[in-house]
């Protein structure tokens, strides 16, 4: 059956308006640096897509003229700001991991993450056919904004399972974020010398996240989770030992951080060359439906407004005009013109590579559990390789590593964030041109934040094990990340072992899934899901997975598959996202303010916790079920 967006393709509605811009530049600004902070601060960011949704919706209803399409607008504006800030915290701390830093020159910071992002913004224009129209990846988060756009702009009985989930996921957050019971609820065991672990986030997000994206993505993320944490952690644990006496869930911890995640960098590696091999069909017509698309129109022809994207040719020369800065500031820092060459062809390569993989991973777990540092990790290792077996070492290489993994994370970021938004314009029927354009505003709008928020932090409390730290000095647990693996090439002490070991589960998953395709099978093993559980703490996925079978027992009741967008269940699932989220930018904004509180948890708080999310699964299991 032909899909229809929300608004058709014949109709038009004003998007690009005053008080959408400046809407959207505000927010993109306000998203951008509360999250810079929060990030480095406790280690975690939250997703503004669906929290600027529902503010714009709010602040647009004291305006007549407004309209869904105008409010998506501001949407993808700010949304901008969350991503940026993730791609610039996860990297550009490492320069000061690295002692190269100790605060930033505000042209160094501004210049890379409102270029590199904007390129995420950019490489993403030739994959949202391939992906949104030709795959219908899921996007999650994306289907959740449109259902909170389209429930706002309808009211009325459309809007009643976003309004009670929205309620049920604030108040489930809520009493998590004061303490009644523990985010995570995990136990590990000593069984001989192997460790055994289980965990499991307390997230009313990610059973919705499971729920809208089925039983068999949802499978393949867990079972990711279940080969790190249920074969390889206790096969490596029996092997090494327990030498610094660590308890059974430190120990398993510490095994997946330092070892069993670089599994999960090397099955991306493979999963993703694979899926770009997969998807080169789709891409290239895409390219070809671009320039198609600009001759039409030179030659006075007229293509559908909601499949409208940015002209391939304007497209080619930002790009060419956003590579050259970035050249210019590599050859300054560096003082050579020929690896500032090389590190621009890199990050021009790595960068699309990365954006594709992240825009093709929002469409399967949405794009607050997009594997950014993972992405970033792939980027860092081919770079250091190069770099390394082109003369340059110790500090020198690491920082011209780093250099080129902030623009892949960053435009990584922006462009997962940007396949979402653009999915959400797909369903209500915004113009996508128009979306890439306003993604870029946003950028550019965060960007000039960056520095002085990063600056302002450091020279306040520093980062923890270097020389600027102070009392409560921060983490940036990706930034440490990302400086020792650097210094693992340079220095030779990679765990490559587990790369390799990653990159054979990953082909042995492309031949059971081509197998499978060869049968006919509904069931598919995509190496990408697979990839992200393995790579992600196993927490992530058993809620994911609960709210797939859910989903599951719901489509089997019902005789056939949901009903996408008119389905209650998806409609309550997203509610729970929004509510989630909304709950979570109010306590960020208590943690800036140090007036967060902390309560101790106990065992009982954390039983209910489990018990009510229990709960909150019947409850979507009824209304996709019974439609109320």
């Amino acid at each position: 059956m032909e899909f229809k967006p929300y608004i058709p393709p014949e109709k038009s509605l004003p998007e690009y308006t005053v008080k959408a811009f400046v809407l959207g530049v505000v927010l993109s600004i306000i998203m951008g640096a509360a999250n810079a902070y929060l990030g480095m601060y406790a280690g975690m960011t939250v997703s503004a897509s669906i929290p600027a949704a529902v503010i714009s919706m709010a602040i647009l209803l004291a305006f007549k003229d407004k309209n869904i399409l105008e409010n998506n607008m501001v949407q993808t504006a700010a949304s901008a700001g969350e991503s940026l800030a993730a791609g610039v915290i996860f990297t550009f701390p490492a320069l000061v991991v690295l002692e190269y830093y100790t605060t930033f020159p505000y042209y160094l910071v501004t210049v890379i993450a409102a270029l590199g992002g904007s390129l995420g913004a950019l490489f993403t224009i030739v994959l949202r056919r391939a992906f949104i129209v030709e795959e219908r990846l899921p996007y999650p988060e994306g289907t959740a904004c449109a259902e909170v756009l389209i429930a706002g702009d309808k009211g009325g009985s459309h809007a009643k399972p976003i309004f009670i989930g929205g309620i049920l996921g604030a108040f489930y957050k809520l009493l998590g974020s004061i303490g009644v019971w523990k985010g995570t609820l995990e136990g590990a065991k000593f069984i001989g010398k192997r460790v055994f672990y289980l965990g499991s986030d307390l997230s009313a997000a990610l059973i919705s996240v499971g729920y809208i994206v089925g039983l068999n993505i949802a499978f393949l993320v867990f079972l990711g989770g279940a080969i790190a944490w249920f074969i390889a952690i206790p096969i490596y644990a029996a092997s090494h030992g327990n030498p610094e006496g660590l308890s059974a869930v430190e120990l398993a911890g510490t095994i997946w951080s330092s070892q069993i995640r670089y599994m999960g960098v090397g099955a991306m590696v493979v999963g993703g060359l694979w899926s770009l091999i997969k998807l080169r069909g789709p891409i290239s017509r895409g390219i070809k439906a671009g320039l198609e698309a600009a001759k039409h129109r030179q030659a006075g022809g007229t293509v559908l407004r909601t499949e409208e994207d940015m002209p391939l040719n304007y497209v080619i020369v930002l790009i060419v005009a956003f590579v050259v800065p970035l050249f210019l500031l590599y050859m300054h820092v560096l003082d050579s013109v020929l690896h500032a060459a090389v590190m621009a062809v890199l990050m021009l390569i790595l960068g699309f590579f990365g954006s594709a993989i992240a825009g093709y991973l929002a469409g399967i777990v949405g794009s607050s559990n997009n594997p950014v540092s993972g992405i970033t990790i792939m980027s860092l290792l081919f770079t250091a390789l190069i770099l390394k077996a082109l003369g340059l070492t110790g500090t020198e290489g690491a920082v011209a590593t780093i250099l080129v993994a902030a623009v892949v994370c960053t435009a990584a970021a922006i462009a997962g964030d940007t396949m979402q938004d653009l999915a959400t314009g797909y369903l209500v029927g915004a113009t996508p041109k128009r979306q890439q354009v306003f993604e870029i505003i946003g950028v550019f709008a965060a960007a000039l934040v960056m520095a002085p928020v990063l600056n302002l932090l450091i020279e306040a409390y520093g980062i923890a094990g270097t020389a600027t730290a102070k009392e409560g000095a921060l983490a940036a647990p990706q930034a440490f990340l990302m400086a020792k693996v650097t210094q693992g090439v340079f220095e030779g002490n990679l765990p490559w072992n587990m790369v390799f070991i990653g990159a054979g589960i990953a082909i042995a998953l492309i031949i059971l899934d081509e197998i499978l395709a060869m049968k006919g099978s509904k069931f598919r093993t995509p190496v990408m899901p697979v990839a992200v559980g393995i790579y992600l703490p196993l927490s992530l996925g058993v809620p994911i997975f609960l709210g797939g079978i859910v989903r599951y027992f719901v489509d089997k009741a019902k005789g056939a598959k949901g009903e996408g967008l008119t389905d209650p269940g998806v409609l309550g699932a997203a509610g729970l996202i929004t509510g989630e989220a909304l709950m979570g930018i109010v306590f960020a904004a208590l943690i800036i303010g140090d007036v967060a509180p902390s309560v101790s948890t106990t065992t009982a708080g954390n039983v209910l916790g489990a018990l009510i999310l229990l709960g909150l699964l019947g409850w979507l299991y009824k209304i996709g079920k019974e439609g109320q």
